[in-house]
């Protein structure tokens, strides 16, 4: 089997190492000239941890963890007022265990499929144009010339696929827009700053945050919802504008937000990483057409108000390698399509259903109902840290498994699968 993978980020990389696990001769491109460094933190969680397991990633997954202890809320003077520190087999916290940087990542899975021999990364590299997608194969022309045929061609290039707007049709993606604007960045670490996620809710419906890393420096985030319409007209522009209009904006809306606004907005403009988003989910009516298959964000971005867009790209690759192990040779792979999607498709929409609440009950648009919302959150963190400080009540909530990983979405057994992959 030929496989073709548009994207070297968490998805692509997943599927690429399992599919090789099965013989079968994968390329993947990747429109960065090498693998970026950036990106700011995610989670791994349930099902995805027992994906990595299989691929005996583990302990390398752990030694990038971003070291945060936990997560913090603050006052303008930078005091920690709802402290949720991190524990083990615990979702305590906003943070978790198996915190990472999505460049780190990346880099791990990307790495482990690239040791086999019938994976071959190719840079600077994007599938230009989709000429044939029929019974027999998927042809395609790359960005350096190549015409190449495939089995299969998987898009896992992002929510904003250009493969997908080329082989699917404009009414059968869903863009789900959640009102909701973010930017990241890295900027240089100072004696101020500690291993905490340091969230300060600004007045305004306006959110300041800064994160640790394993790196030695800081990844900062601003959040903004807009509070009327020329504000969302004003932010909509932005998002489709270049990195001086976005970051212009941002300064002209943060520069009175208090706690550390002036540091980390200066630190913007020479970050390497600078990243502007609007929060928008991704649904498709049907995630194939032919021998084409959309995967990750491209298929069904959470956004990261979820948390779980990670953690739905790996297991959604395992169980996508899983159904393509069982296919017969020669075999239309759209049996397999039916079945990945047949099977996933129910978790990932219940995962996207976010609460008609968030995200704007994190963005309060007055001084009184952050007040309101300040006074809740301490309220909780004293309530959790009270659970955590009681033995006998976290003994009780732990239970005799608490150090096993268990699995959010079933994974299903694929023998084909399995046999090769215990070999790791």
């Amino acid at each position: 089997m030929r496989v073709l993978i548009s994207g070297a980020g968490v998805a692509g990389p997943t599927l690429a190492w399992f599919l090789a696990k099965t013989g079968a001769r994968v390329d993947v491109v990747e429109k960065a000239k090498e693998l970026l460094p950036h990106g700011q933190n995610v989670d791994i969680e349930g099902s995805a941890l027992k994906v990595i397991e299989k691929m005996a990633l583990m302990d390398e997954v752990k030694r990038y963890n971003t070291t945060e202890k936990g997560t913090q809320f603050i006052d303008p003077n930078g005091k920690p007022f709802a402290p949720f520190p991190m524990v083990k087999d615990q979702q305590a916290s906003f943070t978790s265990e198996f915190e990472i940087l999505r460049g780190d990542l990346a880099a791990i899975l990307s790495k482990a499929a690239k040791d086999f021999e019938n994976v071959k990364y190719h840079f600077d590299t994007t599938v230009k144009n989709v000429i044939s997608n029929d019974e027999k194969s998927v042809k395609v022309e790359l960005s350096n010339g190549d015409v190449q045929e495939y089995d299969i061609l998987v898009a896992a290039d992002g929510q904003w696929s250009k493969v997908r707007k080329q082989c699917f049709p404009s009414e059968s993606i869903k863009p789900v827009d959640m009102g909701m604007f973010a930017a990241y960045w890295t900027c240089e670490r100072t004696p101020s700053d500690n291993d905490w996620w340091n969230i300060y809710i600004a007045k305004g419906s306006r959110v300041l945050a800064l994160r640790p890393d394993p790196h030695g420096t800081t990844r900062a985030m601003v959040t903004r919802m807009p509070l009327d319409e020329v504000q969302k007209q004003a932010w909509q522009s932005a998002a489709r504008a270049g990195k001086e209009a976005q970051q212009d904006l941002i300064k002209s809306e943060f520069q009175d937000a208090g706690w550390q606004a002036e540091r980390i907005l200066a630190s913007m403009k020479d970050a390497p990483d600078f990243y502007f988003q609007s929060l928008t989910q991704i649904r498709m009516d049907k995630w194939s057409i032919g021998r084409v298959i959309c995967l990750g964000d491209t298929a069904y971005a959470p956004t990261p108000l979820t948390g779980m867009g990670t953690t739905l790209a790996i297991t959604g690759a395992h169980l996508l390698a899983g159904e393509l192990s069982k296919l017969a040779e020669g075999e239309h792979p759209k049996k397999a399509f039916e079945a990945y999607e047949t099977a996933f498709k129910p978790w990932v929409e219940k995962q996207q259903d976010i609460p008609f609440f968030v995200p704007s009950i994190a963005h309060p648009a007055t001084p009184f109902k952050r007040w309101i919302f300040n006074t809740c959150i301490a309220a909780i963190s004293a309530v959790v840290r009270q659970v955590l400080a009681t033995p006998w009540l976290m003994k009780k909530i732990k239970g005799e498994e608490a150090h096993e990983i268990k699995e959010d979405f079933p994974l299903p057994r694929f023998p084909a699968l399995e046999s090769q992959t215990a070999k790791a």
